[in-house]
């Protein structure tokens, strides 16, 4: 008989992708394991697991709204409603161990097996920890992290310092620079700026490149990859048609479905900065300008963004200082090719291409 895991979370790609990394990568260790994810009804991770061929069940939860009093007066039945339905699966499915990767799912699914006793261990992918994250910690047999210092949220003897796991066919960019430049229409002796705006907080950036658009369809030797989101690229398209189309020189996706060839074709990118998305520019080893969204809980993209430039490894432009410098740093940047080589050495230091399977192994001795 196989072992019995359920992975907890969800919510965004950020915490969607390194769930079903480890998931793969337990069943790569042990492969008659068997896995049951847990996630929220309504989020992504409801299509997104069993397009990976993986199980889910939903929990009605939501995060604190904001903008409504009534809907939070809701929660905590909807929190004590998830917390039995959790203990229900957990006994249901007879786990041996629970991981929760962040997302509103994590939380009921994480507390409802720490009440019964069963080990736990946290996936936390930014270099700061949320409330959830800290309250479920004091009970978690391991927390693997991404970040050196995270002895400051968590009791420091159950960190575990793994990196997040990632997408491993997105950074496997090895030999296809001139496929990835003929794919997107670009000329193989200009270098090429790659921009990606992130599910959230795309709108700002998307902003920013729209100001300079002109002035970018005048470089000669710089061509741009640009991703605007799915949801601005119509507002993009309408905006774009009435002001004399995008110049040859700037390719639009609203989305890049092969991540490994826009990062191989690439020789600097301008990226928010998600701890997913930066724990694939640290594999890809490019020279990187992060600029974290403000809307996220807790700031925490400048904090995952200062953890990179304190190693030298990443240039940061704060969102106030974006939209007037963020091109034209990014430009001057790409002419320092001194530069531009020590920030892709530095932020090579940082890759952990085999987390996933560090926490899978984690997981593994967890329940031995």
């Amino acid at each position: 008989m196989g072992h019995k895991v359920i992975i907890s979370g969800g919510g965004t790609g950020g915490h969607v992708f390194p769930a079903i990394a480890i998931a793969d990568a337990l069943r790569r260790i042990e492969p008659d394991i068997e896995i049951l994810f847990v996630g929220a009804n309504g989020r992504m991770e409801m299509n997104r697991v069993p397009e990976a061929g993986y199980k889910i069940v939903g929990l009605d939860i939501q995060g604190i709204d904001r903008s409504s009093v009534l809907k939070n007066l809701v929660l905590p039945f909807k929190l004590i409603n998830s917390l039995i339905k959790a203990r229900k699966m957990i006994k249901e499915f007879e786990a041996d161990a629970a991981i929760g990767v962040g997302g509103f799912a994590s939380g009921p699914l994480l507390m409802a097996a720490n009440n019964i006793g069963m080990p736990t261990l946290i996936q936390e992918q930014n270099s700061y920890a949320g409330i959830t994250n800290k309250l479920l910690g004091k009970k978690a047999q391991k927390i693997c992290v991404a970040y050196e210092g995270m002895g400051a949220f968590f009791p420091a003897e159950k960190v575990i310092l793994t990196g997040n796991p990632i997408r491993r066919d997105s950074v496997a960019i090895t030999g296809k620079r001139d496929f990835a430049l003929q794919v997107f229409g670009l000329q193989p002796h200009k270098k090429t700026i790659l921009i990606i705006g992130g599910s959230l907080g795309a709108k700002q950036m998307n902003g920013y490149v729209l100001d300079v658009i002109h002035e970018l369809g005048e470089k000669d030797d710089v061509q741009f990859i640009w991703q605007t989101g799915k949801t601005y690229y119509e507002d993009m398209e309408r905006m774009l048609k009435m002001d004399s189309l995008i110049p040859g020189n700037v390719k639009v996706k609203p989305f890049l479905e092969r991540m490994d060839l826009a990062y191989a074709a690439a020789d600097l990118i301008i990226s928010r900065a998600g701890a997913g998305t930066i724990s694939e520019l640290c594999v890809v080893g490019k020279p990187v300008i992060l600029v974290p969204s403000p809307n996220v809980a807790e700031d925490h993209q400048t904090k995952n963004a200062k953890a990179l430039v304190a190693n030298k490894a990443a240039v940061m432009i704060s969102e106030a200082d974006a939209k007037h410098t963020m091109m034209h740093v990014a430009l001057a940047l790409l002419a320092d090719e001194a530069k531009c080589a020590s920030l892709s050495t530095e932020i090579k230091k940082m890759a952990k291409p085999d987390a996933d399977e560090a926490i899978a192994r984690e997981v593994l001795k967890m329940i031995k």
